[in-house]
């Protein structure tokens, strides 16, 4: 049974020691995950699972699924469990049409994106929005003022459409800049930050990492398991998926995100431990995340019931410092991948 934290220092939300991520939930076929993609039949016992065991913290953006996850988590949370018992998130930045302003942070589509979230969703306000990218980070979207931005998200928490605001994958100067500025003009600021962090990209532990936990932002890392590749899922090489996700249309997303010479000594490393302590490889790396100074709340995806009560299992595990340094210590820095692009 999973507890319930506080979100970072600076609010007093609480949250599930684990978030669902809801990225493979919503129109099998549509949008860039479509090829494994769950409805809401199939979603539905993994949901009840996930309450019945503690986890009342979902993630959700309005880009997964062009909008077709939102209405599917939306309807079976409000299936489910009262509104009162359940913590929402969902994400804006990214395009959602091919308009001129159907992406980005500009105050208009702050202002039509959160609206149309919680049409798709069916509730009167998430408890929090997450901005998916840094304010010139989203693709092909103007270099909106941030003074802009922060405005317009501050008001969308002053019109009670969200609660709390939350950032994503950013240089930490960047973000630095947003809470700074945020501050000076008396506008909400970021309680968390959804970084990509992981036993094979750790890139995010020289400034990102020490800024939050300095500044009491609780880290709520994404891709945990690197999209399957330190739960074994690829055997070795990419061209060895053994699970729907890591044979399709994903596998090359996962490619561009890992580049690592080391990625799959390391994972190696984990099954090895994982063995030592009759645990899964999922686990294990889960649990080293966990052992992370600041670390709140992972954002873990699953596809089956059996894949989350393995991760739930991962909370009760506490490592051995010699376990955690051998995991770690083939790690060799890598290019940061928002210096090659987006994350």
């Amino acid at each position: 049974m999973l507890q319930a934290v506080q979100l970072g220092k600076n609010s007093g939300l609480r949250v599930s020691q684990l978030c669902l991520g809801t990225m493979n939930f919503g129109e099998p076929g549509r949008g860039h995950q479509g090829d494994w993609t769950l409805g809401p039949d199939e979603a539905r016992p993994i949901f009840k699972a996930a309450l019945e065991q503690g986890l009342f913290y979902f993630d959700c953006a309005d880009v997964y699924g062009i909008g077709a996850c939102e209405q599917v988590v939306g309807a079976l949370l409000k299936e489910l469990a009262p509104r009162e018992e359940y913590v929402l998130t969902t994400k804006v930045a990214m395009p959602m049409g091919r308009g001129a302003n159907q992406g980005g942070l500009s105050r208009k589509h702050i202002m039509e994106a959160i609206d149309n979230s919680l049409k798709r969703l069916g509730h009167d306000y998430v408890d929090q929005l997450i901005i998916h990218r840094h304010p010139h980070g989203a693709p092909g979207q103007a270099l909106v003022p941030i003074e802009e931005t922060m405005e317009a998200l501050h008001d969308v928490v002053k019109a009670g459409k969200a609660m709390y605001l939350g950032g994503s994958s950013m240089f930490a100067w960047q973000f630095a800049e947003l809470q700074l500025t945020a501050r000076q003009h008396g506008w909400t600021q970021f309680v968390s930050m959804q970084n990509h962090y992981n036993l094979i990209y750790r890139e995010e532990e020289r400034e990102m990492i020490p800024y939050c936990n300095a500044t009491g932002v609780a880290l709520t890392p994404w891709s945990p398991l690197a999209r399957g590749i330190l739960t074994g899922a690829y055997k070795g090489g990419f061209d060895q998926g053994t699970t729907d996700r890591s044979k399709g249309g994903d596998r090359k997303r996962t490619e561009s995100l890992y580049r690592g010479a080391m990625d799959f000594k390391i994972a190696d490393r984990v099954v090895e431990v994982a063995g030592n302590y009759g645990k899964s490889p999922a686990q294990i790396a889960l649990a080293w995340l966990l052992s992370k100074a600041g670390v709140c709340c992972p954002v873990v995806g699953v596809s089956k019931i059996e894949q989350l009560n393995d991760l739930i299992g991962a909370t009760e595990i506490t490592l051995e410092k010699e376990d955690i340094d051998y995991m770690e210590a083939l790690y060799q820095p890598v290019e940061n991948l928002l210096s090659i692009g987006s994350s």
